[in-house]
């Protein structure tokens, strides 16, 4: 299947009954209209070949053309009590886009009681190189209750696209994306300049999605947001995207702390963070004033 542009899903289905008749005549004739069709965009792949310059100016053209679609180009995953950040399946849209001469296809190939399994197919016509990919996602909550169809539908077009994001990483060079993936960083991030500014606007969209300053803190493993720097604002924008996508859930990239309440530094920042005054400190109680009458009974 060739896409050009945005990579959409599909999936294949076999009838195994006897209500179809095939006949050998069809068949022949659609296997050779499809196999002059490849045979075309061969000969197209060869004799088009790509630039890696063109390639690699097209695709940081598109990844670096908004701070928006910057983030989109990155996920984060958290593993192992931290986040592991990477290049998501917006970017690997954007390198198929640019680098041509590639046929990719996504389907589900299998939903189990517990997960769904999807496989993804690159195929660059140049090279004659032809990479599968395969990805599961669990289709059980935390209680072990199975979802429903509507989410598991949902799921499973996020495994296609983890799937073939891999395909595609497979096909074009690693070396290339990072590059790639470097620049949108550069974008999405910021630098140390801006890194006060980027800091805030992260932490104020995670208050309007219901993520307490403490989560935040706990998920980077950092005491203070001031000490949240650039490689944990990149994990933070990676995460924000991945929710995004539906490839994580809210409370998967930013557990609730159990047992824990806001410190008083952390709820001022909450507070400034939503736009409301930050609260001045308790004073102590005044005394009360006591009187004793003659007897020394406490009036």
């Amino acid at each position: 299947m060739s896409l050009s542009g945005p990579v959409e899903s599909y999936e294949l289905t076999t009838d195994t009954s006897n209500e179809v008749e095939v006949h050998t005549g069809d068949a022949a004739g659609a296997f050779a209209v499809a196999r002059s069709e490849v045979e075309a965009q061969l000969d197209a792949a060869h004799k088009y070949p790509r630039s890696f310059a063109k390639f690699r100016q097209a695709a940081i053209t598109m990844a670096t053309s908004s701070r928006e679609v910057a983030e989109s180009c990155m996920y984060a995953l958290p593993r192992g009590g931290k986040s592991i950040t990477g290049p998501s399946i917006r970017l690997a849209e954007i390198c198929a886009s640019a680098w041509g001469n590639l046929h990719l296809g996504a389907r589900v190939v299998e939903v189990t009681e517990t997960e769904v399994v999807a496989q993804g197919v690159a195929w660059d016509l140049q090279t004659n190189t032809r990479i599968t990919g395969e990805a599961r996602r669990r289709i059980t909550g935390r209680n072990g209750k199975r979802y429903d169809d509507d989410m598991i539908g949902v799921t499973g077009m996020a495994a296609q696209s983890v799937a073939l994001r891999n395909a595609i990483f497979r096909v074009v060079p690693r070396g290339l994306v990072d590059t790639i993936y470097a620049a949108a960083r550069a974008v999405a991030v910021g630098d140390a300049r801006t890194l006060v500014d980027r800091r805030g606007e992260a932490l104020q969209r995670l208050q309007k999605g219901g993520v307490t300053v403490e989560r935040v803190l706990a998920r980077v493993q950092k005491p203070t947001v001031e000490d949240i720097g650039l490689e944990e604002l990149e994990q933070l924008v990676g995460l924000i995207s991945s929710v995004r996508a539906k490839e994580l859930a809210i409370d998967e990239a930013f557990p609730p702390v159990a047992g824990a309440t806001e410190t008083a530094r952390a709820a001022d920042v909450s507070a400034r963070l939503r736009g409301a005054p930050p609260q001045a400190p308790k004073s102590a109680p005044a005394p009360v004033a006591v009187q004793h009458d003659a007897d020394g009974v406490v009036s």
